[in-house]
């Protein structure tokens, strides 16, 4: 019998995200990190058949939503993409928060969203605009330096937003997007390269995230960067998780004030607008702006003699 998967698509500043609804794997009980184990250890195909070819693309990210365990949050939900279970996803949130306006299951106002690394508080300021306040974010090595083969020494910073992230600055290529294959290709080697030196995160967790900065063309914007995402795409949102690493590092470095605006620009010109405030242990508390927009809803089918029915994959 084939199975069915309910999905509402959106995009958020160019990044799309899936939610599914409904047919997706029973986790069981317990926390959303436990469940997100779960998903990533016992359903990769699930996840691989939502986000890869032929019913979806590398780009997109998944959004499984979650009965929540803390029941001051309206859902809970579980970020993926074709190669790992996230632990938070800024522009998925927002997708997610836009989407649960849309089935109108979310009201204008303040509400609160379980992830497997904490709760987010939201607020939908408007059909499509959405504030996330992130998760507790943090810089946990400053001017790392490595070697780098073809681009030589790159030095950058390792920091905490949700996901871990090496940034540096300047980008190897300009941050246009007729350089984002080469821009794709270092960022592939700088991951090789921190995992041979043994550059982690806490824990020894590995850094799946490589953003580059530079100048914004905009004069609106402060920068512009480049994300290189864990499943091999690259992120056409500004990536609100990456935006909570960036001005983690810049609060750690003393160059952006508690409350002081950012306007962090993607590789394609869409915008997220970022702040923060002071929180325990020299963290800080992200607030990111920005919008989504339904794009369709429908459902994929998994048919049992299908050879692709777990997605395309090389």
């Amino acid at each position: 019998m084939s199975e069915a998967i309910q999905y509402i698509d959106s995009h958020t500043e160019g990044e799309p995200t899936r939610v599914v609804l409904s047919g997706g794997p029973l986790l069981g009980s317990g926390s959303l990190a436990e469940r997100r184990a779960r998903l990533a250890d016992q359903f990769d195909d699930f996840c691989a058949a939502v986000i890869l070819e032929p019913r979806g693309s590398d780009a997109l990210v998944g959004a499984l939503l979650c009965e929540a365990v803390d029941p001051s949050c309206a859902a809970g939900v579980i970020f993926f993409d074709n190669q790992v279970c996230l632990g938070m996803c800024g522009h998925g949130m927002i997708g997610l928060v836009v989407t649960l306006a849309h089935l109108g299951r979310l009201q204008r106002g303040r509400h609160r969203i379980e992830t497997p690394v904490g709760v987010v508080e939201v607020h939908l300021m408007g059909s499509n605009e959405v504030v996330i306040e992130n998760v507790p974010s943090y810089c946990l090595h400053s001017a790392v330096t490595i070697e780098v083969p073809e681009l030589g020494t790159v030095t950058g910073d390792v920091a905490w937003g949700g996901n871990w992230f090496f940034l540096t600055e300047p980008a190897p290529y300009p941050l246009t997007v007729e350089h984002i294959a080469p821009l794709s290709e270092a960022a592939v080697n700088i991951k090789h390269a921190l995992q041979a030196k043994g550059v982690t995160g806490d824990d020894g967790s590995p850094i799946d995230h490589i953003e580059f900065f530079g100048p914004p063309l905009a004069s609106s914007a402060d920068s512009r960067n480049f994300v290189y995402c864990p499943g091999g795409a690259y992120d056409r949102s500004p990536c609100g998780t990456g935006t909570s690493a960036k001005i983690a590092c810049l609060a750690a470095a003393g160059k952006l004030a508690p409350g002081e605006a950012w306007v962090q620009e993607s590789i394609i010109g869409s915008a997220f607008r970022a702040s923060y405030q002071n929180g325990e242990d020299g963290r800080i508390l992200p607030s990111i702006r920005g919008r989504a927009f339904v794009c369709s809803e429908g459902k994929l089918i998994r048919h049992p003699d299908d050879p692709y029915r777990n997605g395309i994959q090389h």
